[in-house]
């Protein structure tokens, strides 16, 4: 028989109207307390009334709101399409999303759009954004105040986020450096085109493409670090003014986007045929270039179900307070190449 309130209750130390509003979310509670309140649940298999949840949901819309920087980068259009399928199917619950889009990785932009949807009165806020103190803080501001933030696409340290829905960027990296290894033969030197060191995602990846030569003892070295902003006509000087200066280097690795920019520089140059591309992610630029043979591969991490799985999971904390064991899921890391690209 499942433990009951009354006896998570006892054992937490609290009233049985605190456990109720850790369970149903309804904020008010200390951090401490709600973690302990959520442990003892889960240790002892509580279980909730799920069809008396089902039915409250409908007397009590929730209304999420989503912060993505997906102005003039496609890849978050399959984000919400995701997004927008989990909305669909617990629509009938009055589940909605209120998606604000902003461009680029400006801190101070991404703090006035996070506390704009705040202000509509959203029950959670899912964000893909920078990792940086200020929006630590404001998470954890959010956090204390009730309002539950999840992270999609890119975590935020030391935050009181829920739980994070993403790709394991570190194994991304990782396995760039393997491919690249292969696929050069003999000692590598790479430029790394990322689109800004401000989000863990991009990070990462460069930290498991470093730790993966490391390792593994790959003849492969780094010539450059770029950051392109996710911009193609940045990405594209940068480029070309790095591989016009430096003769040696024979490939590239671009973790982020600005992947039109980079290939554009790589073929006004006439190296297309001599260097090695690795680039993130299934997008229309990437898509092209593959199949002109600029590009060799790429590492996708599946967008549409990072947004599905985020708002889903959403959903159920608020119906059930449950959140994934150990705050990550994963998203699969998978590679194309022009003969699976379709």
């Amino acid at each position: 028989m499942s433990i009951t309130i009354r006896e998570i209750a006892k054992m937490a130390n609290v009233s049985r109207g605190t456990v109720d509003r850790v369970l149903n979310c309804r904020g008010g509670v200390n951090r401490e307390v709600e973690l302990r309140v959520r442990k003892i649940a889960e240790d002892f298999g509580y279980k909730p009334n799920r069809a008396g949840k089902a039915l409250a949901a409908r007397k009590k819309p929730y209304h999420i709101g989503c912060l993505l920087p997906g102005i003039d980068n496609p890849f978050f259009d399959d984000v919400i399409s995701g997004m927008r399928a989990a909305e669909r199917e617990y629509s009938d619950y009055g589940l909605s999303l209120e998606i604000q889009m902003i461009k680029g990785y400006d801190a101070q932009t991404h703090l006035e759009a996070m506390e704009n949807l705040a202000g509509k009165g959203v029950d959670a806020l899912c964000l893909t954004t920078v990792d940086v103190p200020s929006v630590s803080a404001k998470i954890n501001e959010f956090g204390k105040a009730g309002l539950p933030v999840v992270t999609v696409n890119s975590d935020v340290r030391g935050t009181t986020r829920l739980f994070y829905v993403g790709c394991n960027y570190l194994k991304s990296g990782q396995t760039a450096a393997g491919m690249l290894s292969l696929m050069l033969g003999e000692t590598g030197n790479t430029l790394i085109v990322t689109g800004s060191l401000k989000m863990q995602g991009h990070n990462q990846r460069i930290q498991g493409f470093s730790s993966a030569i490391k390792e593994k003892n790959l003849r492969i070295s780094v010539a450059d670090i770029v950051e392109s902003q996710d911009d193609d006509d940045t990405a594209y000087r940068y480029t070309k003014e790095i591989l016009q200066a430096n003769l040696t280097i024979n490939s590239i690795y671009i973790t982020a986007a600005g992947v039109a920019g980079v290939c554009r520089a790589v073929e006004e140059l006439d190296l297309a045929k001599k260097l090695r591309l690795i680039a993130v992610d299934d997008v229309p630029a990437t898509r092209e270039a593959i199949q002109s043979g600029t590009i060799d591969a790429t590492i996708c991490q599946e967008p549409y179900q990072q947004g599905y799985r985020a708002v889903k999971l959403l959903f159920n904390y608020f119906i059930e307070g449950v959140i994934p064991k150990d705050g990550t899921v994963f998203t699969d890391n998978v590679i194309k190449i022009q003969e699976n690209l379709f």
